[in-house]
């Protein structure tokens, strides 16, 4: 038998996911100082770096980055947080995840496909896959 969520709990965590999405850094990071873990993931895997990577916020990455958040945790469905970024486009988020040491070559598809998949030659040549 499964034990059923404290609405409260899950309430905090959809604030703090909410953070992350919005880019609020300061806000986001006092949870994280405060204890909240920096990998926390939601029901689909989405880390708190995966959803500010996602949406542009390349102070909120580095801040949670900083504070022990893993740069290539993969979601529910394969994805990283570079290959999110190289999605959306994100040229600060993904220099952000690389220099903490993101791997373009984690995931499905990984960055390095998702590049390929949108004739994105200047992000193969900074991953080093041309």
């Amino acid at each position: 038998m499964s034990e059923v969520p404290d609405p409260e709990v899950v309430e905090l965590a959809t604030k703090i996911f909410d953070l992350a999405r919005r880019g609020e850094t300061e806000a986001l990071v006092a949870y994280i100082d405060a204890g909240v873990p920096a990998n926390l993931t939601n029901d689909r895997g989405d880390s708190l770096v995966m959803l500010a990577a996602y949406h542009g916020h390349a102070g909120a990455v580095r801040a949670l980055l900083e504070r022990g958040a893993e740069a290539d945790r993969i979601n529910d469905r394969g994805q990283t947080p570079l290959a999110g970024a190289v999605f959306k486009g994100e040229e600060a988020v993904i220099r952000a995840l690389l220099d903490s040491g993101a791997d373009p070559a984690a995931g499905t598809p990984s960055a390095v496909d998702t590049a390929r998949m949108f004739g994105r030659t200047e992000l193969l040549e900074l991953f080093g896959a041309l």
